[in-house]
């Protein structure tokens, strides 16, 4: 663990066969989420490559920086493969992703890293492969508090069972996760209960020409929302992973200097695959006050070179929203 918190782990901490980090059911008061995080090396005489083992788990594989081939086996169905083109690294914009329902084996080869995002479930749906193009990218908030939005896993963008995965860009010095919220309550059209896992990537921002010790960061923070205690007040870097059972969570803040990158994993309890928040009652309203203070200019976030070159698009249709949840 890390930054003296139960819930924050570094890379390594957690980390399993050819795996860097694994966030499944073994940790102590986790349930409904999971998480793996490798490293690859695909030269053609490493033969380096990440097995999953069919289970009662729906997954989504998100490349975070390189390009990987999936071979996969449906229950019932023949082996099949799809190539991943990915991207040069998180802050180069939306990648192609693949979803694997319940009961699917795969085995993941190539360079770079990729993360598989995790949820618990019984029932199954068919694989599905989303290119970068499709990919529904979001600009959310408003000066300060502007940030961009992968929403390639959230309900009306994949056909999941519990599995809800979206990704996160927060220029330097800007603030997301923000205002602080909660998503640990069953209330019917309100609220619903998800776990949630943050995997943090930090880098020198765009442009700046920092010195070699440079050390990137962003903080994050999670406090309470009833009576179940938890605190975390931590200083995170890539690699880094923070897990929210319960209570108000963010904000998250890009340190001047560095711009943050987040995978967020949700799934829970609840019958309906939802994604509905409360805010804090005491920071709710700075929501009010993002119209005035208009988008970062520094926004989107899109791929440094060509398509070709990076697996990433060169440009990214954009939607700017100030509602919805507040990542």
């Amino acid at each position: 663990m890390r930054n003296g918190s139960e819930w924050v782990y570094g890379p390594g901490d957690l980390a399993e066969g050819g795996w860097e980090s694994v966030v499944d059911a073994r940790i102590p008061g986790w349930q409904h989420t999971g998480l793996r995080v490798a490293e690859l090396d695909g030269s053609a005489d490493s033969g380096a490559t990440v097995a999953l083992a069919a289970g009662d788990v729906e997954r989504m594989i998100v490349p975070l920086a390189g390009s990987f081939t999936v071979e996969y086996d449906e229950q019932g169905a023949a082996t099949a493969s799809q190539v991943l083109v990915g991207r040069a690294s998180v802050f180069d914009g939306p990648t192609d992703v693949l979803y694997l329902g319940a009961g699917t084996s795969a085995t993941i080869g190539g360079h770079g890293r990729v993360a598989v995002t995790e949820a618990v479930t019984a029932e199954r749906r068919p694989a599905a492969y989303l290119p970068a193009s499709a990919v529904p990218v979001e600009l959310r908030g408003g000066g300060q508090s502007s940030r961009q939005v992968h929403n390639f896993g959230v309900p009306g963008a994949l056909d999941a069972v519990k599995l809800i995965a979206c990704e996160v860009i927060t220029p330097a010095g800007n603030w997301s996760s923000y205002p602080p919220h909660k998503h640990d309550e069953h209330r019917p059209g309100v609220e619903s209960r998800l776990e949630e896992i943050y995997y943090f990537e930090t880098a020198v921002t765009r442009g700046a020409e920092a010195p070699a010790e440079a050390a990137p960061f962003a903080v994050f923070a999670t406090y309470s929302s009833d009576e179940r205690p938890i605190a975390i007040d931590a200083r995170v870097g890539s690699g880094d992973i923070a897990l929210v059972p319960h209570g108000y969570h963010g904000p998250a803040v890009a340190a001047p200097g560095y711009d943050l990158y987040y995978l967020n994993v949700m799934a829970g309890p609840d019958a309906e695959r939802s994604w509905l928040i409360t805010d804090d009652p005491a920071h709710g309203w700075v929501r009010r006050t993002w119209d005035a203070d208009g988008m970062d200019a520094r926004l989107p976030y899109a791929s440094t070179g060509s398509a070709a070159s990076t697996g990433a698009p060169a440009s990214t249709d954009t939607t700017a929203s100030t509602e919805g949840a507040p990542l």
